[in-house]
């Protein structure tokens, strides 16, 4: 009787299906927070670069803004 207790306890030490769906989870929800820092970091330099290579490939010329904060313009 009592290998067939400790047979058991040491078979539920094993399980670990639970464990490994917790840390996919954990993993997708790091994997989410990096994606949203960065969009909100780069955002607005790529929404620049993209209104760059537009007003190239329209044949205009892109002017930079003056400021840090501002956006450039194209004519």
């Amino acid at each position: 009787m009592l290998s067939a207790f400790l047979k058991s306890v040491s078979h539920t030490g094993r399980d670990e299906t639970g464990a490994t769906a917790v840390e996919y989870g954990i993993m997708v929800a790091l994997i989410a927070v990096v994606i949203i820092a960065a969009v909100t970091l780069l955002g607005s330099t790529v929404r620049e670069t993209f209104s760059q290579v537009q007003c190239s490939v329209s044949g205009k010329t892109w002017t930079a803004a003056t400021t840090s904060g501002g956006t450039g313009t194209c004519a």
